[in-house]
This record gives structure tokens, sequence and C-alpha cells, in this order.
């Protein structure tokens, strides 16, 4: 976060799953959930996030929604103030690929140090953002825990839906004027046909909610330097590192 602020952001927010589980895994059952994640990885949340505010940047800890969400619902409430120059979105998940909008919207991955805009999207996915959510709907987010439909890859969801945009604007019916470049396009007809439903609900998985309220105005989330308790809880931080080293080295 030090980073982002020293290379000129002036407007920062975090958003973190406080809790892992969220409404989505009401309405699939093999949703991603907080099993099999290291016990001390899920121990430091609590004090990231205590270490953020007093930092002086602005937490968003989900629990009912997940932290991309956040993100996505942060981003387009932004962008829409007529103040702010570029919104960034600052990690590499691919279903935050869907709130990328022209130039104004843009995703970074910091590790990559690799910018994606608009164009950028459809030079990696192959579709417009509008279209990620029926793009992971279809090839699946082993990440999230959903498969998507047999036969969808990656290259053949792309084909599709450059042409049609949208699941439910294919034409299962009229596989044969696809006119697309796809392997076995009256399997990939059949299998939509008959899955729809599933499909639909991967979809409703993978859209990102924006209607969250998180702050009422931009300048609420401009960063002023740390609050008055960094140092105490720096002090704190610096003394259990000096203490685990110490106790290691003897």
């Amino acid at each position: 976060m030090l980073g982002l602020i020293r290379d000129g952001a002036t407007h920062v927010a975090v958003a973190t799953d406080h809790v892992i589980e969220s409404f989505r895994n009401a309405l699939w059952p093999g949703y991603k959930t907080g099993e099999g994640i290291d016990a001390d990885l899920l121990a430091q949340f609590p004090l990231l996030e205590d270490t953020l505010r007093a930092a002086g940047v602005v937490v968003w800890p989900m629990i009912e929604f997940e932290a991309d969400d956040a993100l996505a619902a942060a981003a387009v409430a932004a962008a829409r103030d007529a103040r702010v120059d570029r919104v960034i979105i600052c990690t590499p998940d691919k279903d935050l690929a869907q709130c990328v909008r022209g130039t104004r919207i843009v995703q970074l991955d910091r590790r990559t140090r690799v910018m994606r805009d608009e164009a950028g999207v459809f030079g990696k996915f192959g579709v417009s953002p509008e279209s990620i959510p029926d793009y992971l709907a279809l090839v699946g987010d082993a990440a999230d825990g959903y498969p998507g439909l047999p036969g969808w890859g990656a290259k053949s969801t792309a084909a599709v839906l450059a042409r049609f945009a949208h699941i439910e604007s294919i034409p299962t019916a009229e596989w044969r004027e696809w006119r697309v470049s796809v392997a076995n396009p009256g399997a990939l007809a059949r299998t939509l046909s008959e899955q729809l439903d599933r499909a639909l609900l991967f979809r409703t998985l993978a859209t990102l909610r924006t209607d969250i309220a998180l702050f009422d105005d931009v300048e609420q989330l401009r960063w002023n330097g740390p609050a008055p308790a960094f140092s105490a809880l720096a002090a704190r931080l610096d003394g259990a590192t000096t203490e685990t080293r110490r106790r290691g080295g003897a």
C-alpha cells in the first residue's frame, strides 16, 4: 500500500474477505469456503485490517459480500465522480476484468506491472469486459469452485462470446449459423441448451455486485497519512519480530 502511495495514488482503500463464505455459498454448494486455509494465514486478517487502518488506509472488511464485490462497487462509484482522473483496481483476479471501462477503470497486476484497459482485457480473454461473467460461467473458475460447462474451453468460449456477447444471446438451435471458428459447435450448442440453467447460475456467481454502498464521497478515500495509533502498533509489531528472532537464535 505504501508503494502505491509512493507511486502517486492519492485515494486508496483495501477490501478484505473478513469472512471467506458469502451469499454465493447459498447459491452453489461447491462455492469456495474457508476450509483448508492455513489457520496462521486466517489469523493474520484482523491484524492486517488493524494495521491498514492505523496507517490511515480505508478498509472494507466484507462479510455478506466478497472483497471483489467491494472493489467492483467502489470502482463504479468512484468512476462516476468527475473529480477522479482514473480508477485503478489492483488485483490480477480475472473476475475483476468485468469492471474495466475504456481507460477510465483499469486493472493493475502489481506483481507483473501489467495494466489492462478495455483493449487489454479483450487481448487477454478474447471478449470485452461486459462478457467476462459469461466467459467465466462457461469456462468455469476453479478458484471459486464452479466448473463451467463440459467442452466449453477458453478458445471456443471466447470465439462464441466475441460474436454473441452473452449466454442467452447464443442461438443454440441455429448453431450452423454461428459463423465462428470452433471445434464441434453442435456439441457445444447441445451442452449449452441442456445446461442453460446451470450456465446462468454460474454467471450469477461470476457477476460482481456493484450496488454496495461503501462511501458517500470519494474524498473519504484520500490518504492523509497514518493515524495516531500507528506508532504504537508499529512498535508492537517490531517488538514481536525482535522477540521471535531472539527465540529463534537461542
